[in-house]
């Protein structure tokens, strides 16, 4: 890495508030180059959604898109061609955090599962998620819950094995961060109304709360972005320089601080505004069109 490039990483956490646009662009290049821990894996095309088959060629047209920038990948599912994406990650030389994705449907269920410890033991898998945000969508009870981890625990005891949820789930739910081999904490200062200026203080006390609670576990962060189009979600303004903004002060407290995150998300979803209304379809770091949203400045 040039002088120069040392130069905008070691800027890059400090205070940009008063950073022009252009600058904080040439930032995020330089952090994009240099190579980020993990991100999310968005696999749905425009007119896609989830139910929808995924392709091999999509799949690996996605993934070369990304291999250069990370080191790590996420997955949601392990039916419907959402198990392609581990495979073709472990060929391309990316590590794997793989999910099941569980619901209320318990057939599914029974799928994701199987499916997940079947990419397991094929090697696929560096660590497992039995489950994302289950309780916070009140989709099964807990205890349907402890009994699916420790299924994929005992069917894969040499893999690290986790769920996700919401920081504080871990906080309010006690048997689930116990049977957890690592914690897999989403932190989304947006989502709780702060502003983009004190977003970065909160994410560090989302992370502290899960570490309290935790006792000695590692804590990843699975999940956290910043959307640069829709609505402002009470003191949480979308806009492309928050976006990046956040962007930047997460990787570099993560780097600093040697915290694992998984950024969300890595290309737009327009099937999310459904779901989270119009800013949900814009939390990638690439649009819909597979192409690097933050790289040149809007005039």
């Amino acid at each position: 890495m040039s002088k120069r490039e040392d130069k905008i990483l070691s800027l890059a956490g400090m205070d940009t508030a008063n950073v022009s646009s252009l600058q904080l662009h040439k930032y995020f290049n330089a952090y994009l180059k240099q190579g980020m821990h993990g991100i999310g894996f968005s696999a749905y095309e425009e007119g896609q959604k989830p139910g929808d088959e995924l392709s091999l060629e999509q799949v690996q047209r996605r993934m070369a898109i990304l291999k250069p920038s990370i080191k790590w990948v996420r997955s949601f599912s392990c039916l419907q061609g959402n198990e392609l994406i581990p495979t073709v990650a472990k060929q391309m030389g990316i590590k794997t955090l793989v999910g099941a994705w569980l619901g209320d449907d318990l057939e599914k269920n029974e799928q994701e599962v199987e499916g997940l410890i079947k990419l397991a033991k094929e090697g696929y898998v560096d660590i497992a998620a039995v489950g994302n945000e289950v309780m916070y969508r009140k989709d099964l009870t807990e205890e349907q819950l402890l009994a699916y981890i420790q299924r994929v625990k005992d069917a894969v005891p040499d893999i690290p094995v986790g769920y996700v949820d919401a920081y504080y789930e871990f906080e309010d739910r006690p048997a689930i961060t116990e049977i957890c081999d690592v914690i897999l904490a989403n932190c989304y200062p947006f989502w709780e109304g702060c502003a983009i200026e004190y977003s970065l203080l909160y994410m560090k006390d989302m992370f502290r709360r899960t570490q309290k609670v935790a006792a000695g576990k590692k804590v990843i962060i699975t999940e956290t972005g910043w959307p640069n189009q829709g609505e402002t979600f009470h003191g949480a303004e979308p806009s492309q320089e928050n976006a990046i903004r956040y962007f930047l002060n997460t990787q570099q407290w993560g780097e600093a601080d040697n915290i694992d995150i998984f950024y969300f998300s890595s290309f737009d979803e327009s099937w999310k505004v459904g779901a989270e209304g119009d800013v949900g379809a814009f939390w990638g770091l690439w649009d819909k069109d597979e192409q690097l949203k933050y790289s040149v400045p809007l005039s």
